[in-house]
């Protein structure tokens, strides 16, 4: 029972989303494509300069809407391939012919319209036969209960029993019965199929995906060298304010005690004990900064056991999980232990969270980390903030982020770089 129930389940919620996808493709996708039809052949009489930008973008929202829904219900991931606007586009009927011509050169804009006539016929058509295989057995029993009396006249079809008696409406709930297991079965790889379809249109191209690729790889180059000179500067800083500073100052003691250790003994003892503390400071500075430049425990121990380490020190209770069956590269672990430890303080100065969780996991040669908490949420990825750090140094290794913080919480923060284990 409890296994004919875990297959009813998923199989009615899969041909209920059919239904819902179905209606988008009817009453979105018709109505869209009509209205960027009209709207792009209007822009030679100018009326189309002023209506196409808006007609495109409510096109891109029903696609990017589409790509939700597909990575949300089937797991099936449709990257976006918009080129993005340049950021001096100006106002007014100038800004409009613009952002007309940007968005009219952009080939994703005429795949979306490809894709939305083939969601309105190809698509639809795997929808309605997800949802039909489900549905459809409930008249075949509905007419064995008696509903065949009906149609008296002339004999009533279903599928391809011509149903005229009781014996015949049983062989028609006999054929829904059939319909209904291969429903059981088929609704969900339906509903993925027709995600698949929505993918083969609206993912970019091979081409436009090495162009983006570039332009990223282009973009986190400068930003690794604007971060790697930063860091640089910083390390300069603490050495000269710190370190370098303690050591010249118990020079200056040790110098003094030369002069005093015959003269005045007791004052040069002061001196030691006060050189030995500058030692020992100018020592823990030392060490806080290597730890800051590579910490020794990620080199022998690994990434995991260092985010442990890093989870020990933060004023709150901290969960860590890792799932890694050997080590990525030096290189990788450190961005990822330092993308972890930003995260990590970032929840913890400012989420109001009482618990921490992280879980480290490789899959499919992708180094997979989440950082969540339970406080108020809200966080965003901004200029500034420590998340938009968090994805310039991710990027670097062609990794990305993705934030999911509602208001009231939880904070999740998902990480992936590519990578493979030795």
């Amino acid at each position: 029972m409890n296994a004919m129930q875990s297959r009813v389940r998923p199989a009615l919620l899969a041909a209920g989303r059919g239904i819902v996808l179905s209606i988008a493709c009817l009453a979105g996708s018709i109505t869209l494509f009509v209205l960027a039809v009209l709207s792009i052949a209007s822009i030679a009489l100018g009326l189309g300069l002023f209506t196409t930008p808006q007609v495109l973008d409510a096109v891109r929202s029903h696609a990017n809407q589409r790509r939700l829904l597909a990575a949300t219900w089937s797991d099936v991931r449709i990257p976006v391939p918009y080129r993005p606007f340049p950021k001096d586009v100006r106002g007014g009927f100038t800004g409009q012919v613009e952002r007309t011509t940007l968005m009219l050169k952009d080939p994703a804009t005429w795949r979306d319209l490809c894709w939305m006539l083939v969601d309105m016929t190809a698509g639809y058509v795997v929808l309605a036969l997800a949802v039909g295989l489900m549905l459809y057995p409930v008249e075949g029993v509905v007419l064995a209960a008696g509903l065949w009396r009906v149609f008296t006249d002339d004999a009533y079809w279903y599928g391809f029993v011509p149903v005229d008696s009781q014996a015949t409406a049983l062989a028609a709930a006999a054929l829904g019965g059939v319909l209904f297991l291969i429903g059981l079965r088929a609704s969900e790889p339906l509903l993925r199929l027709h995600f698949v379809i929505a993918r083969s249109l609206l993912a970019p191209t091979h081409e436009q995906e090495l162009a983006r690729r570039i332009d990223r790889l282009t973009e986190t180059r400068h930003e690794a060298v604007d971060t790697a000179a930063s860091e640089l500067r910083r390390i300069e800083r603490d050495l000269h304010d710190g370190a370098q500073a303690r050591l010249v100052a118990m020079g200056m003691h040790l110098g003094t005690i030369e002069a005093l250790i015959e003269k005045d003994p007791a004052q040069a003892k002061k001196l030691l004990a006060t050189a030995r503390e500058s030692s020992a400071a100018a020592l823990t500075e030392l060490r806080d900064l290597v730890r800051g430049i590579h910490p020794p425990v990620l080199a022998e121990r690994g990434l995991g056991d260092a985010v442990r380490a890093l989870a020990l020190r933060l004023p709150i209770e901290a969960e860590v999980e890792v799932e890694l069956a050997g080590r990525a590269e030096a290189p990788v672990e450190s961005a990822a232990y330092f993308a972890v430890s930003e995260a990590l303080t970032n929840a913890a100065k400012h989420s109001g969270a009482d618990r921490l969780q992280v879980d480290i996991h490789h899959a499919d040669s992708m180094l997979r980390i989440s950082v969540t908490d339970n406080g108020r949420g809200g966080a965003t990825v901004g200029a500034g903030s420590g998340l938009s750090g968090i994805e310039r140094r991710l990027g670097t290794f062609d990794g990305i982020m993705a934030v999911s913080s509602p208001a009231g919480g939880p904070t999740m923060v998902t990480m992936e770089i590519p990578c493979e284990l030795s």
